[in-house]
């Protein structure tokens, strides 16, 4: 007989995966601020045509960095998530209007939308793991492995529709084919969705979504950065990707309380 789950703990351990989605936000926050312009933004430059656009916007980033460097420190932990939270929603939100207009099948099931959504999973599956009432826990840590489920899914979606310019992505020099890679990635991704839907083997559909994804921002976009440091869609890809994989990480690290 096992005992139960443990969620609710009013303070979780530092983790290594705590400390990747920090710094992934971190850094996401840190260039948008510095470099305010549609490559950098994307789809988050939708947040400027509000009244007073540019400067919700920037208070969002700096929000982001705050929430990323306060997420390491216990004392400031909680209420750094509920920061994040707030800042993911915000985001995903500012994606609603693109996807709901959607007429091409990229934005309409793997747009960026999934994308913030997947943030927000990631920020609620932390506050879960230091929320003091467990039933509230568990009900938040749900909602976050249900959420990256629906955004596995919307991945899966995307590189299946469009799976020849996925296969240009990777890496020529990694055997034995590009396709292949595209192919076997898009299948991890649908099995991770049915996984995490259905909650068998969570935290390791998780895990194998963290670990491809930080993957994919060390082989397909760092070499971008290194050979042009100046390109500021590559640099904000490299960030989102590897927040997205901080994301992930954080829903494995609650599945195995």
């Amino acid at each position: 007989m096992t005992a139960p789950r443990s969620y609710g703990l009013k303070s979780a351990p530092l983790s290594v995966g705590r400390m990747f989605f920090g710094a992934a936000a971190v850094l996401l926050g840190a260039i948008a601020l510095i470099w305010h312009d549609s490559a950098t933004w994307q789809i988050l430059q939708q947040i400027w045509k509000l009244p007073a656009g540019s400067t919700i916007g920037a208070f969002l980033m700096a929000a982001l960095v705050a929430g990323g460097i306060a997420i390491q420190h216990p004392r400031s932990a909680r209420p750094a998530a509920v920061v994040l939270c707030i800042v993911f929603a915000c985001f995903s939100l500012a994606c609603v209007p693109d996807f709901v207009a959607a007429s091409n099948p990229f934005e309409r099931f793997g747009g960026s939308f999934f994308q913030m959504l997947s943030m927000l999973c990631g920020a609620l599956a932390l506050y879960a793991a230091m929320e003091g009432n467990s039933a509230r826990a568990r009900i938040f840590g749900r909602t976050a492995r249900l959420g990256l489920g629906l955004c596995a899914i919307s991945f899966a979606l995307s590189q299946a529709l469009f799976l020849r310019p996925t296969a240009a992505l990777v890496p020529k020099w990694i055997p034995p084919g590009q396709m292949f890679w595209a192919i076997v990635t898009t299948i991890a991704f649908a099995l991770s969705a049915v996984a995490l839907l259905i909650h068998f083997q969570a935290r390791l559909a998780a895990r194998m979504m963290a670990l491809m994804l930080a993957l994919f921002g060390v082989l397909v976009w760092f070499p971008h950065l290194v050979a042009d440091r100046r390109a500021h869609f590559v640099w904000s890809e490299f960030a989102l990707t590897m927040l997205i994989a901080g994301a992930a990480w954080m829903v494995a690290d609650l599945q195995s309380r």
